[in-house]
């Protein structure tokens, strides 16, 4: 790790003497050599970081490189930022006119000079310490079968982005567990209301309950579904509402509104008419039971709650009646056979001839991971990196001495599992740990948006451009940095159905405890968690908080009773991150953050999320000039200060604001002066008083989301050079729509991604229809919704190979779109929303939508019939039909979708419903045609027991027939 921190600081300290020349002018030579001397220390830092577990001496000795490093950084980016803070608004000529100005500055100079030589000092006593240590230099790539820029270069070319899940061992359990929630005996004394899968953690209780949850039988079985994490921090209130949400989520904005007492209540008259199936994923303390249980009917009606936690004693007080099964580890066989599964699943033309010999070795290596299956799956990605027997060996050697440690250190675990845990960490390459462990920072089971991750790491100078390949921007090394952690089977991803990419990430628990564990021997970063305690908590000691680099605030009720110490104002803190539970709309800006801005002077990231003002934004931030993550997502305010024009580092700049604290916050036409903006987020509820707000200075602009018409000048687009991803709004006019098919025609093979939301009242001229089908045939476009009327929808041929995401509302189609639509070929998603199509009838043809997987009919008031042939839509993952209500049933040709594995049906009357349900065992009419679909859902009926007559005239026309 002090490895990853050394070359960081080295690179950055390069970056400064290029970026800073005009600031550092005598000094750029001490800086040089500073730089030097790391690069240099940077060697013998490998084979410390290896030593240093086993003396104590040596480990201090890291800590301090870590330190010097650390310090060095502070120094350079102090001067520069005090140098910087004289110029008046970014003028170097104010030096020039102001004699006292040039006597600060070289009053400043010597300062540094001096600390500089201080530093060089340091590194030399700690150079001197090497041979005493025994600590040798080792070169990159030495000692491995790969340099990491090799490693790198192959991950690139070889990394799919699904990260498949082995399941071995353990279908029994499956099976069994099944047949208990559906009481396939029928036998009254063997129905269990409570089902509870115990054991320790890393055995696999999620995966069973995930596997049973999702199951066939099960899903035929009960009426509604609902699966919650509860974990060591929960809080009843949002644990009941997610629940009901999963339940009724039709009801949603009534059931953020109710207190414990009312959810309690409405839960339990939810299961007591329905049989619903509720997990409870993780449940750690009894306590955290009795704070549900009266919402439970359990042992009456036919709900039914499966749990999984680590505590048999948690499952027994649950219900001392009920089923409790324990996972069985896995046995030598089974977990060989695992580790094979992740350690070759990315040879496909490895060398076989050493197989005995890596059997051999892998055997031995699968007994220290216990039987466990997350141990064996991090084992194999250890050496999915190592084909070698050479490699295989050197692992081996490796478990074993950290077996021993742990021995000797009283860590020792049945089967070593820790040490498992311990070396995957240990192997990673020196630039993935500190992304590994900035991930630590946020809560237990918290669902990271990749994105924002890149970000993060990104502002901390954590991905290295020397892995940036021709094509590549620095956002996609990060997603390999991401990619090789899942493939090690150190995160777990979840994949974006359309893209196909990373949409967000976690951390299994036991890997979060390896996480906070070295962050906190790394003085890596702190957690302060005041979610349940209204003061400092204990393990956050005053005695290292003055070199604490990163601090992650986890909030919760009564955040200005919240005390922090004053040395969190240290000059040398590099990350804030705010984070505010979803539970919340939002909380105030805690008073320590209000009376500490200022002191954050080398902030790099600040993060605000759910952060409520109660006016405008702190100007104090406008200060903050080494800021390059700027987090306002969800947060509140009425107006942004025009200081933010000086933070001259920003990179990334997320402003999609609070949608239900203010109408609209006031934004200063100053964002076209951050000229290191990559990546902008915003929303519609942010406004220019006077003006359209500017975007054309923003030449290192990347990603931009979303573009309003009605906040920018289209023109500016043109010279964003450097756009790759773009969301906009097009509304209402039709000189708006010329320039962004224009834009699209010019930089089509710049822009990567492309989404447009288009409202426009008519599509029905010639010129209007031309510009339609100029719009759809854009070479970039990925995702289009179009509200407004289409007199005809442009032929196949016009629409773009890339578009993926298609949704048209109030189009007013007479002829069925599905004969062209079917024919796009890489259409993923298709939405047809209210009004749409005004036809009777649409077809799916035998060959049509070889990619859809999601396909959303929504208020299509003249729909009747719905015909799908067999072979059509062989991909559909997800059906939706919602409020069609002259549909009768459903198209004979769902039987062919073996691919569906969600049906929602919503507002479509009683008799629609009825032909698709299982009463008493009895099965609708219709029920045939969907038998095999895992999930299917029925949200409320809205008209079917109420007289038309009784409707208010505005709704009673909609079921009028001519």
């Amino acid at each position: 790790m002090a490895e990853a921190i050394v070359s960081f600081v080295a690179e950055r300290l390069h970056n400064l003497v290029v970026e800073e020349a005009k600031f550092l002018h005598e000094l750029s030579g001490e800086v040089d050599q500073i730089q030097i001397e790391l690069k240099r220390m940077q060697c013998f830092l490998k084979d410390a970081d290896a030593k240093r577990d086993d003396n104590e001496r040596i480990c201090n000795w890291v800590a301090e490189i870590r330190e010097v490093a650390y310090e060095t950084e502070d120094v350079i980016e102090t001067f520069v930022l005090r140098v910087a803070s004289r110029r008046g608004g970014g003028v170097i000529q104010v030096f020039l006119k102001h004699p006292a100005c040039i006597l600060n500055q070289g009053m400043a100079g010597h300062k540094v000079g001096l600390e500089i030589r201080g530093i060089k000092t340091k590194i030399s006593e700690l150079t001197r310490s090497l041979q005493t240590y025994g600590i040798s230099s080792i070169s990159e790539g030495e000692g491995s079968s790969n340099s990491a820029a090799e490693r790198q270069l192959q991950f690139r070319r070889s990394y799919s982005h699904v990260v498949e899940e082995d399941f071995i061992g353990l279908e029994a359990d499956v099976e069994k567990l099944v047949a208990v929630l559906v009481n396939e005996d029928e036998d009254e004394d063997k129905a269990y209301g409570v089902v509870s899968i115990c054991g320790m953690g890393g055995l696999g209780k999620t995966t069973i309950a995930q596997k049973v949850y999702n199951h066939l039988k099960v899903k035929h079985h009960f009426d509604g579904f609902a699966w919650v994490c509860i974990s060591q921090q929960w809080q009843t209130r949002h644990i009941l509402q997610r629940i009901l949400i999963k339940l009724i989520p039709y009801e949603r904005n009534k059931i953020e509104k109710m207190e414990v007492e009312e959810l309690v209540g409405h839960l339990y008259r939810v299961q007591r008419n329905n049989k619903c199936l509720v997990v409870l994923d993780d449940i750690w303390s009894m306590d955290a039971w009795d704070c549900l249980k009266h919402a439970f009917p359990i042992g009456k009606m036919g709900t039914k709650l499966l749990l999984t936690t680590r505590n048999r004693e948690v499952a027994l007080h649950v219900d001392p009646n009920g089923f409790l099964h324990e996972p069985r580890f896995l046995n030598e066989d089974e977990s060989w056979e695992l580790l094979q599964k992740k350690a070759f699943s990315k040879a496909a033309n490895r060398d076989t001839r050493d197989d005995k010999k890596l059997e051999e070795l892998g055997r031995k290596m699968v007994v220290h991971c216990g039987g466990l299956p997350l141990a064996v799956a991090v084992l194999g990605g250890i050496l999915v990196t190592k084909q070698k027997l050479g490699d295989w060996e050197m692992v081996h050697q490796n478990i074993n001495s950290y077996i021993r440690r742990g021995k000797c250190m009283g860590k020792q675990q049945p089967g070593g599992v820790s040490q498992v845990l311990a070396l995957s960490y240990s192997d990673l390459p020196y630039h993935l740990k500190p992304c590994f462990l900035y991930i630590g920072g946020f809560p237990e089971d918290f669902e990271l948006e990749t994105e924002k991750l890149y970000q993060l790491w990104l502002a901390e100078g954590m991905v290295s451009s020397d892995y940036r390949a021709e094509e590549e921007t620095m956002m996609d090394v990060a997603e390999r940095y991401l990619g090789e952690l899942a493939q090690r089977y150190m995160v777990q991803v979840q994949i974006d159905e359309l893209s196909g990419r990373f949409e967000y990430c976690r951390l299994h628990d036991l890997m979060r405890d390896l996480c906070v564990l070295k962050a906190k021997e790394e003085n890596f970063l702190k957690v302060i968690d005041f979610r349940h305690e209204k003061e400092l908590p204990d393990s956050f000691s005053t005695s290292s908080i003055g070199r604490i680099r990163r601090v992650s605030i986890f909030l919760g009720e009564d955040q200005d009773k919240y005390v922090l110490p004053e040395e969190i104002t240290a000059r040398h803190l590099r990350s804030v991150i705010f984070f505010v539970p979803n539970r919340y709309l939002g909380v105030p800006m805690p008073r320590m953050l209000k009376s500490h801005l200022n002191s954050f002077k080398l902030l790099r990231v600040l993060d605000l999320d759910r952060i409520l003002y109660s006016k405008k934004l702190a100007k104090s931030i406008g200060k903050l000039m080494h800021l390059r993550y700027l987090g306002l997502k969800n947060a509140g305010f009425r107006k942004l200060p025009s200081s933010i024009s000086n933070l001259g580092c920003l990179q990334t700049l997320d402003l999609r604001l609070h949608q239900k604290m203010y109408v609209r916050a006031i934004i200063p036409n100053v964002i076209w002066k951050l000229k290191n903006l990559r990546h902008l987020y915003l929303h519609d509820n942010i406004c220019n008083t006077k003006e359209k707000l500017r975007l054309d200075g923003l030449n290192m602009l990347e990603i931009l989301e979303t573009f309003y018409t009605s906040l920018f000048d289209v023109n500016d687009l043109f010279k964003l050079t450097n756009l790759w991803k773009l969301k906009a709004s097009i509304e209402p006019t039709l000189e708006d729509l010329v320039g962004i098919v224009n834009y699209l025609s010019i930089t089509a093979n710049r822009l990567r991604y492309s989404s447009f939301y288009i409202d426009y009242k008519k599509f029905c001229s010639a010129e209007e229809l031309t510009l339609l089908r100029q719009l759809v045939d854009c070479h970039r476009l990925n995702t289009l919704h179009i509200r407004g009327v289409l007199a005809k929808l442009p032929e196949q041929h016009h629409f773009s190979p890339s578009l993926t995401t298609l949704e048209f509302s109030i189009s007013e189609l007479k002829e069925d779109p599905m004969e062209t639509l079917e024919k796009l070929p890489n259409l993923r998603s298709l939405t047809l929303g209210p009004c749409a199509f005004v036809g009777v009838e649409m077809v799916c043809s035998a060959t049509g939508f070889r990619q859809l997987k999601f396909l959303q009919l929504q208020k299509l008031p003249n729909f009747e019939r719905w015909r799908v042939d067999e072979g059509a839509m062989p991909n559909l993952f997800s059906l939706q039909i919602d409020d069609c209500n002259k549909l009768s049933e459903v198209p004979d040709g769902l039987r062919f979708l073996t691919t569906l594995q969600e049906l929602k049906i919503k507002n479509m009357g009683r008799e629609f419903q009825k032909r698709l349900q299982v009463k008493d065992g009895e099965e609708g009419e219709d029920f045939h045609k969907v038998r095999h679909v895992p999930s299917i859902t029925f949200s409320p009926i809205y008209y079917d027991h109420i007289p038309i007559s009784a409707l208010p005239e505005c709704f009673r026309r909609f079921f009028r027939t001519e």
